[in-house]
């Protein structure tokens, strides 16, 4: 193995899909204001009925791309051509293979963080960490009742399959600063990806959400009017290829740019 790698090292590196092994979620929901939904979705992703957005931590024991992790994301949900999936704002990572594939591949916002995945008994929490301020922290007690008593529809809606899969669509901008300044390498490319979820366990609970503020990890501007509950999963996550479904004009995108990098 070397800097130069010969095809059969490409074929046989080559992965069809991405799969997490007894991965770990926490995953928390609540309502915030559908103006902040519709300030951050960069066009042409449009707000869901409902301005639900979704924070999680998870932990990833093991993978099919030689990898290791923990994993927390902020997400909101949008909708593009009718299709309801989730616009990823941020998603800190422990290892830099996957920031690099997640954000090269994909366009997922990636940064090095530090994060915290705990389970134990009936309760979960986690939290995430970056130059110096933990900017998110999340705890369930996974008691079987939610937040808000008419959640589980919300919180499912279009991922639960009949087989108790959970088909998860995500949105996230491919695109790339030019060598020129204030260019970029071409027009910011939309990409719809699905990641399909096994889980061999699944708790629901009721859930509590701090969200700190940050100069680089601005979290907190998505505030919590209602928190509508946790579920927490483990097991086999299959993380599918992407398609280009969009392309949007360089201007209109300049604000929603700076996901990927610390700018105040």
């Amino acid at each position: 193995m070397g800097f130069k790698k010969s095809f059969e090292e490409i074929l046989s590196n080559y992965r069809q899909t991405a799969d997490f092994y007894d991965a770990q979620m926490l995953m928390v929901f609540w309502e915030t204001r559908p103006e902040i939904v519709a300030s951050l979705l960069p066009p042409p992703l449009e707000p869901a009925e409902i301005p639900v957005a979704v924070a999680f931590v998870a932990n990833y024991p093991s993978t099919n791309f030689d990898a290791v992790y923990r994993e927390s994301a902020l997400f909101l949900r949008a909708v593009h051509n009718g299709e309801e999936g989730s616009y990823c704002l941020a998603m800190p990572v422990t290892s830099d293979m996957a920031m690099a594939g997640g954000r090269e591949v994909f366009g997922f916002p990636k940064k090095m963080a530090e994060i915290h995945f705990k389970k134990d008994g009936d309760s979960a929490q986690g939290w995430t960490e970056r130059r110096g301020v933990r900017f998110m922290e999340i705890y369930a007690e996974l008691n079987g009742r939610f937040n808000n008593a008419d959640a589980l529809p919300v919180l499912m809606s279009g991922g639960m399959e009949a087989d108790g899969s959970i088909r998860a669509v995500a949105y996230n901008f491919k695109y790339f600063p030019g060598p020129e300044p204030g260019s970029f390498d071409y027009n910011p490319r939309l990409v719809r990806q699905e990641t399909v979820m096994k889980p061999k366990e699944m708790l629901f609970g009721e859930a509590k959400i701090t969200l700190r503020p940050s100069d680089y990890d601005p979290w907190a501007e998505i505030e919590v009017v209602k928190v509508l509950g946790a579920v927490y999963t483990k097991g086999d996550n299959i993380m599918h290829g992407g398609k280009v479904v969009a392309e949007t004009d360089p201007l209109a995108f300049a604000p929603y740019a700076f996901l990927k990098w610390d700018m105040k």
